[in-house]
């Protein structure tokens, strides 16, 4: 079997497994790129590779490669991850009798903390927007349901009239894989998402409309949120994922149990969730050795 049609064999299998469009795109980029790197280093042509021509060493070799110029272990650990899917996939088919990734081992990636705002940053973020116009209505149902609800941005703009129960408090959320979840919103985001469908003139089922009456991007969602920062002088920056940073990060500081938490992200793993755990810690130890007499001593006494 030809790379190309075991490329379009397992982007097959991919969306039957209810991938997503831009996930198997991914995956495809990050294949295609491996075997340009095989086809060359074996002195063939593309067209005529084949997948049991890949043994450990060329997949060591792509890996040494990347390394050179300066890619990232975490992006280097993604494309490992697209290998070992696919080959693994096609030893599953009886394509391969050998998977050649099972040797390699995946690039340790430091714990990198998320980004998050702390409540007073929220609640100037919050007051931002101005609401007597049709658009500022609107940017404030983006920072509510963001911040309020947790939601991804590509969550947010996809969300239709009919997700919403304005009554009980919920909306029926599509997020990663296709997966639905229900979670809470809150009285604040009622009452901005009322005012705003409230200003509307239009029949359109779509929540979020941009100026031209049309769906709005995940993109323009990032341009409001830059605009309503610099309004406000807040000194970081803000993308639209830190709210949801800050959506985990402040409900366990109430007192989520961490299992809820998971539920209202939309992480399949617990271990996705764990790292606000983590945040949440190494904040407490900094406030700790900030306010405490005992923990502000430079040196360790000495034991004679």
């Amino acid at each position: 079997m030809k790379i190309d049609e075991a490329l379009s064999l397992f982007a097959g299998y991919q969306h039957s497994q209810n991938r997503s469009v831009l996930t198997v795109a991914a995956y495809q980029t990050d294949l295609v790129q491996f075997f340009r790197f095989a086809a060359f280093e074996l002195g063939q042509e593309f067209e005529t590779l084949t997948p049991d021509l890949i043994d450990v060493y060329i997949v060591r070799g792509f890996l040494g490669v990347l390394a050179e110029y300066g890619l990232t272990r975490k992006s280097m650990a993604r494309k490992l991850a697209a290998l070992r899917s696919f080959f693994k996939f096609l030893c599953r088919k009886e394509i391969l009798q050998i998977n050649p990734v099972q040797r390699v081992a995946s690039p340790k990636l430091g714990r990198k903390l998320p980004n998050f705002l702390y409540l007073d940053q929220v609640e100037r973020l919050l007051r931002a927007p101005e609401c007597s116009d049709l658009l500022g209505a609107r940017d404030q149902v983006i920072i509510e349901l963001l911040y309020g609800s947790g939601l991804r941005v590509s969550e947010l703009v996809g969300l239709d009239r009919e997700n919403l129960d304005l009554e009980i408090g919920l909306i029926r959320v599509l997020g990663k894989g296709s997966k639905e979840r229900v979670v809470p919103i809150t009285n604040h985001a009622i009452q901005a998402i009322e005012r705003y469908l409230g200003m509307r003139k239009d029949p359109f089922n779509i929540l979020l409309l941009n100026y031209q009456g049309t769906r709005l991007s995940a993109r323009s969602v990032r341009r409001i949120l830059d605009k309503l920062v610099a309004g406000i002088s807040l000194e970081q920056h803000v993308n639209p994922h830190m709210l949801r940073h800050s959506f985990a990060t402040h409900m366990l500081d109430g007192g989520a149990d961490l299992r809820s938490v998971q539920e209202l992200l939309g992480h399949t793993k617990l271990s996705s969730t764990q790292i606000y755990t983590h945040l949440t810690r190494e904040r407490l130890k900094k406030v700790y050795a900030q306010a405490h007499p005992r923990a502000k001593e430079t040196h360790r006494p000495q034991v004679e």
